[in-house]
């Protein structure tokens, strides 16, 4: 059974691969403990990622002065990134069963079309050099929100929504369940507590929404349909620290949906998160790939 069949099914196969694609294993602590850490965190685990950091990734800050064509040197990268530009006609999409919202784990691009996406979880770092590179090289990001461990500073995520690189704010439920473990009215309150809270703090309501941990069921996608979602968004590849971590295969494929992390040293063995990104652009590159904003696809 191919893996795309089994994240598709919501069962407990694809729930153990969502988990090990998800940085929430070994190369990362727990969700659990960012959890806990950010709640205290008014105070936050920002870092300047000024200098050179880990594999000699610079992380300066842009001065005002400085060329927007130079961005990508400004932030360890050797050529410009090259961006997809929004499709004339969206592409055929997964139907869902009635009462249901659909599960997409990759975006059917044209054939030929070498297009990935940016998305980020949860919300436990808020590094301002961060925003300072999304801005700077024009990332089109998919946030996908925990509100307990990203609302200690929900303006620095409003910041990056509105930098005007067209990033989004979506729903990643209020506590970061194992929705599969819970009640179908458990679910609801966690999918449409998150929708509400959203929405109030940002002047509208998320179509997206991706399930903690790659895990759901059917329940799932009721609930998230009845919170007025629109479709349940996975992923096939992992960024770690250095690197990708793959669902099949050792290479990115068109129309991937790379999940990323927003974290910080504590939780990236000393990393910035400017520098974990800086590596993933490197790897998009090496492999000949530009960035799509998802939402242009869905």
């Amino acid at each position: 059974m191919s893996i795309a069949r089994r994240l598709t099914a919501g069962t407990l196969a694809a729930g153990a691969l969502a988990l090990s694609l998800s940085g929430c294993g070994n190369s990362v602590d727990p969700i659990e403990r960012l959890g806990r850490k950010t709640q205290d965190a008014s105070q936050g685990t920002a870092t300047s990622g000024t200098g050179t950091g880990g594999g000699g990734t610079p992380s300066p800050a842009p001065s005002a002065s400085a060329s927007a064509n130079d961005a990508h040197r400004r932030w360890g990268l050797d050529k410009p990134l090259e961006f997809a530009a929004k499709p004339a006609q969206k592409p055929q999409l997964p139907k869902a069963g009635p009462g249901k919202i659909p599960v997409v784990d990759r975006i059917p691009v044209p054939a030929g079309e070498k297009t990935v996406f940016l998305t980020f979880d949860d919300g436990a770092e808020k590094d301002p050099e961060f925003l300072k590179m999304a801005a700077d090289l024009k990332l089109p990001i998919s946030m996908f929100l925990t509100d307990n461990i990203a609302s200690s500073d929900y303006g620095h995520f409003q910041t990056l929504r509105d930098n005007g690189s067209g990033s989004t704010i979506n729903n990643h439920t209020l506590t970061h369940p194992n929705l599969r473990t819970l009640s179908f009215a458990a679910q609801k309150k966690e999918i449409c507590g998150q929708q509400e809270r959203l929405e109030k703090r940002f002047g509208t309501k998320p179509p997206l929404f991706r399930p903690p941990y790659g895990n759901y069921n059917d329940d799932t996608l009721r609930a998230a349909s009845e919170c007025g979602l629109s479709y349940a968004v996975l992923w096939r590849v992992s960024m770690q620290i250095n690197g990708f971590q793959y669902a099949e295969g050792s290479a990115l494929k068109p129309g991937d949906i790379v999940l990323a992390h927003f974290r910080g040293p504590a939780e990236l063995k000393g990393a910035t998160e400017v520098q974990m990104t800086t590596h993933m652009l490197q790897r998009i590159q090496e492999q000949g790939y530009r960035i799509g904003r998802l939402e242009d696809y869905l």
